[in-house]
This record gives C-alpha cells, sequence and structure tokens, in this order.
C-alpha cells in the first residue's frame, strides 16, 4: 500500500493532554499546513481555533469518535496517528484508547503517543515524500478475524467496540 506525499493525519488527545498538543501543532503548523487533518470534536475544535487550519472532525473520542478514527485507519484513510494520551490517568474510555493504538499496530501506521515521537514523525524526511507500507499479512498467520485475534473472549468490551 502505497501512501502519498499529502498524508491525512489524525490528532486525537486526552483532555489533560490537549494543551499539550495544542502546542506541539502550533510549533509544527508549517508541516501540518502541508497535510489534511482529523481530529475528534473537541481536539479538532481547538486545532481549527488555534492554527486557523481546516480539520475533518468526528464525534468526541468517548462518544464514538475514537472507534470513527479506528476506522478510518482500517479503510486506508488515514496515514499517521497522533494520539497524545495520558498514562497515568485510568479512565472510563481506556478500552476505546486501547482499541485504537491496536488498531493503528495492526494497519502498520506512525503512531505518537506523546510530543516526543511526534517530532520525530513530523520532522521524518518519509512525511513528504511517497511511502510503501509494508501490511501485515494476518491471513498467513492464521489470524483472519482482527477482532479474535486482538481481544481474549473473556473481554468483551475490547470485542464489542471492534464490532461497532
Amino acid at each position: 500500500m502505497d501512501t502519498i506525499d499529502k498524508k491525512n493525519i489524525a490528532l486525537v488527545a486526552h483532555d489533560y493532554k490537549k494543551k499539550d498538543l495544542i502546542e506541539w501543532a502550533l510549533f509544527n503548523k508549517g508541516v501540518l499546513a502541508g497535510h489534511s487533518l482529523f481530529a475528534t470534536e473537541a481536539t479538532g475544535n481547538l486545532v481549527e481555533k488555534e492554527l486557523n487550519l481546516p480539520v475533518t472532525k468526528v464525534k468526541s473520542g468517548s462518544m464514538g469518535g475514537n472507534q470513527q478514527i479506528a476506522t478510518k485507519i482500517s479503510e486506508g484513510e488515514i496515514d499517521i496517528l497522533i494520539f497524545f494520551w495520558d498514562p497515568l490517568a485510568q479512565l472510563p474510555s481506556d478500552p476505546e484508547v486501547m482499541a485504537l493504538l491496536r488498531i493503528g499496530m495492526a494497519w502498520n501506521i506512525p503512531v505518537a503517543c506523546n510530543r516526543a515521537t511526534a517530532d520525530f514523525l513530523v520532522s521524518s524526511p518519509l512525511l513528504n515524500s511517497s511511502y510503501q507500507k509494508q501490511q501485515p499479512d494476518y491471513k498467513a498467520q492464521g489470524k483472519e478475524n482482527l477482532s479474535e485475534s486482538f481481544f481474549s473472549d473473556t473481554d468483551e468490551n475490547y470485542g464489542l467496540l471492534l464490532t461497532i
């Protein structure tokens, strides 16, 4: 699967990390302006306001937005996920967060969960060039059904998230 020069970048942040994401985005506004931005609702509204850049918004993360971003990743519509999440807070949305991160990993897209990794991603020469992304062959590994591969039978919350 080939990603083009202009990337579709998803921006997601927990409430306590939104300030960090906006500071990072302002610092990298020139880079981000050359790409298409997607975000959950509150994050997208902040990015649009602070950066004056267009953002395609989905629902808020806790109201299905994380799953919408995950769906866009699985459909090849998102090339990069920047998700500033709070690793020290236990939140009701933790199952959704893990599902989103797993989908990013499963579809082999770059995922940044903190400012340092996001800085490395946007400073890479690959950001502005075509890139031949290798898609894992889950069928060859006997994992045709990703929801069964990712989630145990005892964790119903995770399995439900991928079937919605």
